[in-house]
């Protein structure tokens, strides 16, 4: 494993395009919104630490995200499959001085396997549920560990390894990649989500930690980092797309959502 370096971070239209605003999500504590579009029910939220931030300065934080997939007819979900995310620039991530996990290390191998390989490259963990609908059976809800790992830099390109594991209908190791580059005066995040159990596995919820304070170069530096001069972070969303690959009845084939949220945070100093 090398080092790599660089800065960066981190919902759909049934037939059509919804669009969301959403405000006043407290990263001081955990908070959360519902959005639900005709069947389909999409619940996130997170929080971030410490609350309060300097107005200029960036400084190493840590963030608890979660998120959950439902229907409101109780049918199996869409899968989730893609989502695109604009960050403004009072948060960054750093990799410099840090090592670097490649998904050939990861694919293929169960938890522990790829801590072995690449858990020193770990920069997050939580846990994930999927759900597997087969023809003519009843759902089953598969839960997985989730681990998040440093895909390095390149072309002004920063990478997030996304690990989970199912043991239904074979084990299986999932691994999602999320691509963060600098866009204008902000960041673009795509993470892109492959198919879970030949169509038939959707996600339905997830929640982890991310952030990891270390040394580089006698400063201590974090993965994650933000300022707060405003008191307030612009995140929006032009695309999360949901593909019915398990062909489930009342979903359109793709249901796409977009959407922002101002996340208020306290200025100090």
């Amino acid at each position: 494993m090398g080092a790599r370096k660089r800065p960066l971070p981190i919902l759909a239209s049934i037939a059509a395009v919804a669009v969301l605003s959403v405000t006043g999500v407290a990263l001081a504590k955990q908070a959360q919104t519902r959005i639900v579009v005709g069947d389909l029910a999409l619940t996130v939220g997170g929080g971030i630490s410490p609350s309060k931030l300097p107005r200029n300065e960036y400084v190493p934080v840590t963030a608890d995200m979660f998120g959950k997939i439902a229907t409101t007819n109780g049918g199996h979900p869409p899968a989730f499959r893609e989502l695109v995310l604009d960050v403004d620039r009072d948060f960054k991530v750093n990799v410099r001085g840090l090592p670097v996990c490649t998904p050939g290390e990861l694919e293929a191998t169960n938890t522990k396997a790829a801590l072995k390989a690449c858990g020193d490259t770990r920069l997050g963990s939580g846990s994930a549920h999927a759900e597997i609908a087969f023809p003519e059976q009843r759902p089953i809800k598969v839960a997985s560990p989730l681990e998040v790992f440093n895909g390095g830099e390149a072309g002004g390109k920063v990478k997030l390894l996304v690990h989970t594991f199912i043991t239904v209908p074979v084990p299986a190791a999932i691994v999602t990649q999320v691509t963060i580059q600098r866009k204008g005066s902000g960041i673009h995040a795509i993470a892109k989500v492959p198919v879970i159990a030949g169509g038939s596995g959707s996600a339905v919820d997830f929640s982890f930690k991310l952030g990891k304070t270390y040394s580089h170069k006698g400063r201590k530096v974090g993965y994650l980092e933000a300022r707060c001069p405003d008191g307030v972070f612009k995140v929006s969303s032009p695309k999360t797309v949901f593909k019915n690959e398990a062909n489930t009845p009342g979903f359109a084939p793709t249901t796409v959502l977009k959407g922002s949220v101002a996340l208020p945070c306290t200025p100090k100093g």
